[in-house]
């Protein structure tokens, strides 16, 4: 194991530790190193054999910032999780992941500002509120609503059935139904919930959280969300236009400080990203924006099956279509992590002879977010795809260091050779 030892000066209650990076030894008792091995916040948390009252911890493909309650102690670990790739390109990704054909239309702008912060929870915490201040700019939002309650008065319509179910067709009080223009609404709660998530966070700046307590204050008259319920349902529309892209950041906020996604009962605080989720939402993403420049039309999780039986379904993350809509032109599949050597896994390159195979298709793409490794091309012996040529395998190497502007014409050329139009050799 490649283990670095650094946990000089660490506060046990304080853990910083890095994506994919080595284990770290950090001093923990055995009750709070269990609870972060419960938690699922780390691949892996183990006590160190080398160490007594050590415990070796190893980031994966998480990042943000968690709080994890020891029980019995009452204390409690903040654990923050760094990623590899610098803050402002990561929300760069994040951008696309919450609308493709906005960001992809800006190009080199990125569609969530995260200010001029070097960590994940003060930049998040920094977008949301910039995304809350220009939707509550002119004004909460208001909408109908329909209301079910006992009443004094008659209002709207009288449920007969309630009426005489509770009080045996007396009266007052009347059950009634009516449509009331609240600002209690999916959209405001949503809203509400997030500012109320951050504000709980670990390391939110003093300057930013009194912004979101601001925010809050304004959403007072939405009723807070109960947790582990589903979010409320919300639609696009053209009054609710200017709240768009603050609800898209705050469902993400939502999910990712949901405890309910990760193994063992403890209750956490925090956020997460999921690295892995996110380039596989950005290259998907950016690829079907670029080839619908070619009159091309991708699909996400596509659902197709090897067999005749239709028994083994395969989901590839992106299949690009003709301009019929209906025949498959190519096959690509977001891989975020490479072997620990930093190779490539031939197991992908299973996976994606397999989709090839059952799709028909010469071309089968796998794009990793590994700038060092370079570009490959593999002819595949003995596979005939259509029009009796072989299968080749691209595997593209992805580096996430460059600039917004070089990454999207990145994504033009691929989606270029997918069309036919590059004319690169060997194209």
């Amino acid at each position: 194991m490649n283990l670095r030892d650094d946990s000089a000066g660490q506060d046990a209650a304080d853990i910083s530790v890095r994506e994919y990076a080595p284990a770290r030894s950090v001093p923990l008792d055995d009750a709070a190193g269990r609870a972060l091995a419960a938690s699922g916040v780390l691949e892996s948390a183990v006590p160190d054999p080398y160490r007594t009252g050590h415990w070796l911890l190893r980031a994966g493909s998480l990042v943000g910032a968690v709080r994890v309650p020891v029980p019995g102690t009452g204390r409690s670990l903040t654990v923050r999780i760094a990623p590899k790739t610098p803050v402002r390109r990561l929300f760069f990704l994040l951008g696309f992941s919450l609308d493709p054909a906005q960001a992809w239309r800006r190009g080199r702008d990125g569609t969530v500002d995260s200010g001029a912060y070097d960590d994940v929870v003060p930049a998040l915490a920094h977008a949301v509120e910039r995304q809350l201040d220009a939707a509550l700019r002119q004004g909460v939002l208001q909408g109908y609503r329909q209301v079910e309650e006992s009443a004094l008065v008659v209002r709207g319509r009288i449920r007969e059935a309630e009426q005489i179910r509770r009080h045996f067709g007396r009266t007052p009080p009347v059950e009634i139904a009516y449509d009331a223009y609240t600002a209690d609404i999916p959209e405001n709660r949503i809203l509400r919930a997030a500012a109320e998530t951050l504000l709980r966070l670990p390391g939110v700046p003093g300057p930013v959280r009194r912004r979101l307590a601001h925010h809050r204050v304004r959403l007072v008259d939405a009723e807070p969300l109960v947790r582990g319920h589903a979010l409320p349902a919300w639609q696009p529309s053209r009054l609710n236009a200017r709240y768009q892209p603050a609800l898209r950041l705050a469902e993400v906020i939502l999910a990712g400080s949901s405890p309910e996604h990760r193994p063992g009962e403890l209750r956490l605080d925090g956020f997460l990203f999921d690295m892995n989720v996110l380039f596989e939402d950005f290259v998907t993403g950016a690829l079907r924006e670029a080839a619908r420049e070619h009159g091309l039309t991708g699909r996400l999780q596509d659902r197709h099956h090897l067999d005749t039986a239709r028994r083994i379904r395969m989901r590839p993350d992106l299949v690009i279509h003709a301009a019929d809509g209906r025949t498959p032109v190519a096959v690509v599949d977001a891989k975020y992590k490479t072997e620990k050597s930093g190779v490539y896994p031939n197991a992908d390159l299973y996976q994606m002879l397999a989709y090839c195979t059952a799709l028909g298709l010469t071309e089968g793409h796998l794009v990793y977010a590994a700038g060092r490794e370079e570009a490959r091309v593999h002819e595949v012996r003995g596979a005939e795809g259509l029009g009796g040529r072989g299968i080749r395998l691209h595997q593209h190497a992805l580096d996430l260091d460059t600039g917004p502007a070089e990454l999207l014409t990145v994504f033009r050329g691929l989606a270029a050779l997918v069309a036919g139009t590059d004319s690169r050799p060997g194209s």
